[in-house]
């Protein structure tokens, strides 16, 4: 058995068949970690460190039947039955592909170079790094319209990525890090989330979508609704006739399936995802199963969500299926238990919806998505880690020192601003003399 992909749905699947004593598993992953990817928008906005959403896979499948190899897959030959990596070829009985989803530009892949997305660690480091980056350019520049292009942040897509990263970053500019800079005042900076479509949350009902809305209205986010994009550059954003000058643009808008599917020569829908039958195979081939963001999948005639808890519900399903088969037994229908999904947008603002039905929001749709993921994390030091961090910035409104850009971008920054051009900093505060006393009379 070769799974292919350690997020959420390859993770249960390797560990579904690591209790089968007739089968051995090799998990193959381009990384050597495993990655909470609905908290990486807080580590893009220096709320938790990259170490308190990700573990090392071969810490978390402890099977004697399951190997973890660091290779990157780069086709499939369904004919030989072998998967084509870097370097090798890699044989198989069965084979699992969870290779997850990647960034849709829409024919614009030059925009990826000036407007990044939000898929791994990396892409949350270097997101962090630019936003940091901006602030301490903002500092430096001596011209207030290049100082308001410096600290004017522009994110496109208004999906659950999107608003999220809309809302932190918002957050963090008023709360994080006003008392660490001098010349400028980061609760100026303006973050503008832009939508192609009518409202935010498209996924979720009218009545959620509007209380997202105010919900980033409150926090200082410009909400665009119906704003479709036409160039983005170095120099900023345009829209319909509008131009938003901005050095800092984030990618939240379209998502496409992992490029490895395409060798399988099967049928896919737009976004590059296999159809796959109810047993989650490819279509005329029943020895490779597709799962999570690369599988077109529906249940009761809808489709299957792209979400964390599809996709591990997808995993379980074929490690059980692979078990049947080999112990006889017949092969059921993969079917989707919808548990419900959340969107956060900030401090004590979230909406969302439990088991379809129950839509909640505000403080109380906050503390169900807070939970969920803490027990969705892995690893005792990942869920205290998280806890205390979300804890502290709770009740101080702040944030611990996460704030770290680790890249050498010193030769990116502007001319610095001379001492005369920068605002004069407020002279502290003396004691006032004490009162003299009258001379005593005598």
């Amino acid at each position: 058995m070769v799974i292919v992909g350690a997020g959420f749905g390859g993770l249960q699947a390797a560990k579904t068949l690591g209790r089968a004593h007739n089968v051995r598993v090799t998990v193959v992953d381009r990384y050597n970690h495993h990655l909470f990817q609905p908290l990486l928008y807080q580590v893009a906005t220096a709320v938790l460190n990259p170490a308190d959403i990700s573990a090392p896979i071969r810490s978390v499948l402890h099977a004697r039947n399951t190997e973890v190899l660091l290779a990157e897959a780069k086709s499939v030959d369904p004919r030989r039955k072998v998967l084509i990596v870097e370097g090798g070829e890699i044989p198989y009985d069965s084979l699992v592909l969870a290779t997850g989803a990647t960034h849709s530009y829409f024919k614009h892949p030059e925009w990826a170079q000036v407007a990044p997305g939000l898929k791994t660690l990396e892409d949350a480091v270097r997101i962090r790094e630019r936003v940091l980056t901006a602030f301490e350019a903002a500092e430096r520049e001596s011209d207030p319209v290049r100082q308001r292009q410096w600290m004017t942040f522009v994110i496109i897509g208004a999906g659950p990525t999107g608003v999220e990263l809309a809302g932190a970053l918002s957050y963090m500019t008023r709360h994080g890090l006003p008392k660490d800079f001098r010349r400028i005042d980061t609760r100026e900076a303006r973050v503008v989330l832009l939508e192609g479509l009518p409202r935010v949350l498209s996924a979720y009902p009218e009545e959620l979508s509007e209380a997202a809305k105010r919900d980033l209205e409150k926090l200082h986010v410009e909400v665009r609704t119906g704003a479709l994009v036409t160039g983005i550059d170095g120099e900023g954003v345009t829209f319909g006739d509008e131009h938003i000058a901005t050095r800092t643009v984030m990618w939240g808008a379209g998502v496409a399936a992992s490029p490895l599917v395409r060798s399988l020569d099967v049928p896919l829908d737009r976004a590059g995802r296999v159809k796959v039958s109810p047993r989650l195979t490819a279509p005329g081939l029943d020895d490779v199963y597709v799962i999570g963001d690369v599988a077109a999948a529906e249940h009761d005639g809808k489709p299957v969500p792209g979400i964390a808890p599809a996709a591990m519900q997808m995993g379980r399903h074929v490690g059980k299926t692979i078990r049947d088969r080999l112990a006889g037994r017949p092969m059921k229908a993969f079917r989707y238990h919808d548990k419900g999904s959340f969107a956060v947008i900030g401090r004590g603002y979230a909406v969302g919806l439990l088991y379809d039905k129950w839509r909640m929001k505000g403080l109380p749709a906050w503390l169900v998505w807070a939970g969920v993921h803490i027990a969705y994390l892995i690893g005792f030091r990942n869920r205290a880690s998280v806890m205390l961090n979300w804890g502290y910035t709770f009740f101080t409104k702040g944030g611990r020192d996460m704030r770290l850009i680790t890249g050498n971008v010193v030769k990116r920054m502007p001319a610095l601003a001379s001492p005369t051009q920068a605002p004069a900093l407020p002279a502290p505060a003396r004691p006032e003399p004490p009162a003299s006393r009258p001379a005593p009379v005598h």
